[in-house]
């Protein structure tokens, strides 16, 4: 009682006690071209604390994308609610940064010009948000990429872009979906753990989407499992017993990380198995 009557009084204990992301009974569902209802996701709670780095694992089209653009705010949910930092979400997530399997760079615009759009259209002046995006860009290992174009750039690089681009918003919730998918398995590591350097520094709230359980639990303090759809649910939430700081390559070798993973597999593979037959193998 006398905690709730304080977080009232103040909106920073408020913002502080509330969960950074907060899905309820959240249910999606969508009309198709006959007019029939397809529900992909089905009273899906989902919890993530500020600072906190949440994997969402399932088979493929069972609605964990689906369900981190409705905490992008990109639509409502048919049923149930969520919001964020305990306000209810009614529009674009303004406090989330958004990062795309697909890279999301203009081809036209230098890696240095990508970084800097964001704040130039926030109303930032070009030359300071020129020497902000460098410095982000030295941050990410690309200090002296910033006059390429995406094209001239890896696979890598161009994620490397993709962050800076996304973090230097300072956004207080990173979404992610799939974002290391197209790389290979040495590139995925390097940026996993490039990743997880970022993340420490300022442990934003992160809610990552995957289809590599390694790579959910390599990275996460939690993962969060969804069956196949359609109707997808969640049906396990294991926290990870790993200590950090971590690296990608060294903590897969570790017997608690083989532990998790056997656990987890378990829920996990008949739902993996289902998915594939539904989607024909695709």
């Amino acid at each position: 009682m006398a905690e709730g009557a304080a977080a009232s009084a103040c909106p920073s204990a408020q913002r502080a006690a509330a969960h950074a992301v907060s899905l309820r009974d959240v249910t999606i569902t969508f009309r198709l071209a006959d007019n029939a209802a397809f529900t992909a996701v089905d009273s899906a709670s989902l919890s993530v604390e500020d600072g906190e780095f949440v994997a969402i694992v399932g088979p493929t089209g069972c609605g964990k994308s689906t369900l981190l653009n409705v905490a992008a705010g990109l639509f409502p949910p048919t049923s149930g609610t969520a919001s964020i930092f305990g306000a209810p979400l009614t529009a674009l997530n303004r406090q989330a940064g958004y990062l795309f399997q697909a890279d999301a760079l203009f081809p036209w615009k230098t890696a240095l010009d990508n970084v800097a759009i964001g704040l130039e259209t926030a109303g930032a002046a070009p030359a300071a948000a020129k020497e902000k995006a460098q410095a982000w860009l030295t941050r990410v290992g690309l200090g002296h990429f910033g006059g390429r174009y995406p094209h001239m750039l890896s696979g890598g690089q161009r994620k490397r872009v993709g962050l800076a681009q996304v973090l230097i918003r300072d956004p207080k919730i990173l979404l992610m979906d799939e974002p290391f998918g197209p790389l290979d398995a040495q590139t995925r590591q390097i940026m996993g753990n490039l990743l997880l350097d970022l993340w420490s520094a300022d442990k934003k709230a992160v809610l990552f989407v995957t289809h590599d359980l390694e790579e959910a639990i390599a990275l996460s303090d939690r993962v969060v499992i969804m069956s196949a759809g359609p109707a997808a649910r969640i049906i396990g939430d294991w926290k990870v017993p790993l200590a950090r700081p971590r690296d990608i390559s060294e903590v897969r070798l570790d017997k608690a990380f083989h532990d998790l993973h056997r656990e987890i597999w378990q829920t996990l593979k008949d739902e993996v198995l289902k998915g594939y037959a539904q989607t024909g193998g695709g």
